[in-house]
């Protein structure tokens, strides 16, 4: 059985790469065989993506389409979520997630599983595919009421334009599943300066992915 893997990471800062070994892996156990390996750093909230376009056009039927988690393939609107899940199933690709156990049973080519467990596994990926999209919405939201907050209570975010800049970064990477220590070294600053600025916009803490 045949596999193309999809990583993607939302900006240049990130790193793409960090499941690769994982996907690898999971390919290795399971033995399939990766005939194609598509990275970008795109956002997922568009459907139009390099790579992901490049995947689904070289894909043949009945291979897989192998992705870390849903919100690496999608942080779609629900329209575009189910205008790409028609493009996946045109091509007759098997979606798989690494961390989604029920999609594994399509490795199987029992009939009567895979059509059972079809619907299934389509009413989760709908799931995962909303509270993706919802979850990406509300880190922009609180992040700008953060800044708001921060702003109305006279709070100096950055005094001089470098702190400024610096400053800016930590609030993009804030509560992208990221430790501090990972902000700080994205950013070019001190863990101290992303608590700081953590305080100051009222957030929670970065947790590890």
């Amino acid at each position: 059985m045949n596999a193309r893997i999809y990583l993607r990471a939302s900006t240049k800062e990130q790193d793409a790469y960090r499941a690769e070994q994982e996907l690898m892996t999971f390919c290795q156990n399971n033995n399939i065989k990766i005939v194609g390996e598509y990275v970008e750093n795109y956002t997922g909230t568009k459907l139009e993506r390099p790579q992901l376009g490049r995947l689904l056009s070289d894909s043949n039927a009945d291979e897989i389409l192998l992705v870390e988690s849903v919100d690496r393939l999608s942080r779609l609107s629900l329209e575009d979520w189910h205008h790409l899940k028609a493009i996946i199933n045109e091509k007759e690709l098997r979606l798989i997630v690494a961390d989604l156990p029920t999609t594994h049973t399509l490795l199987s080519d029992d009939d009567l599983t895979s059509n059972i467990l079809k619907i299934v596994n389509n009413m989760l990926l709908d799931l995962m595919a909303t509270m993706a999209r919802q979850d990406n919405e509300k880190r922009r939201e609180r992040i700008k009421q953060g800044l708001v907050k921060a702003k109305a209570a006279g709070k100096v975010i950055g005094g001089r334009s470098k702190d400024q800049a610096i400053r800016d970064k930590v609030a993009k990477y804030i509560d992208k599943n990221l430790v501090a220590e990972e902000v700080a070294k994205l950013s070019g600053c001190s863990v101290a300066t992303v608590y700081r600025v953590k305080k100051e916009m009222r957030l929670v803490p970065c947790v590890s992915a």
